[in-house]
């Protein structure tokens, strides 16, 4: 039941990854390695925060360190830049939910101004969800740019000829 979870959880990220990356009109051959970078960096970040427990930020690191080196080494099987892989394989791991909710509670705060019981819960879940947000975007962006920086020339030469 477990593999069922994990696979489930890569599969339906493979297909957002897809979505996104045909946002961005990449070259065919790249959307088999967005799929497969997607579906590696959610179900890892699946796998350490449902099975071991990690919050979602530190899950979200890790998860943006698999598709950073992943995009590293498939950008030359590919011939694409690492961006190309990468940023539509991150997208379906941003948190969404958290997002919506600082969104929606900041509305619900300008419209409880005059009430401070409700004014303080809204702020608060303003603070919250706001901080899980940018956090968990923050993590995602390390993760994935950190191989550019750990190997410069390798992720300049991904489409040059030697």
């Amino acid at each position: 039941m477990i593999v069922l979870d994990i696979l489930t959880d890569g599969f339906f990220a493979a297909v957002a990854g897809i979505g996104f990356g045909a946002i961005s009109d990449p070259p065919l051959r790249a959307f088999k390695m967005i799929a497969v970078l997607a579906a590696l960096g959610h179900a890892c970040r699946f796998c350490l925060m449902t099975y071991l427990g990690v919050d979602i930020a530190t899950a979200s690191l890790f998860a943006g360190l698999v598709i950073g080196f992943g995009s590293l080494w498939l950008g030359k099987k590919v011939y694409c830049p690492m961006t190309v892989l990468y940023i539509p394989a991150l997208l379906p791991m941003i948190p969404g939910k958290f997002a919506y909710n600082m969104v929606f509670s900041l509305i619900m705060c300008l419209q409880t101004v005059h009430e401070p019981e409700k004014l303080h819960k809204y702020m608060e879940m303003f603070f919250s969800n706001g901080l899980i947000a940018s956090t968990v975007i923050f993590m995602l962006a390390v993760g994935a740019s950190f191989p550019m920086f750990l190997f410069p020339g390798r992720a300049f030469s991904l489409t040059r000829h030697r």
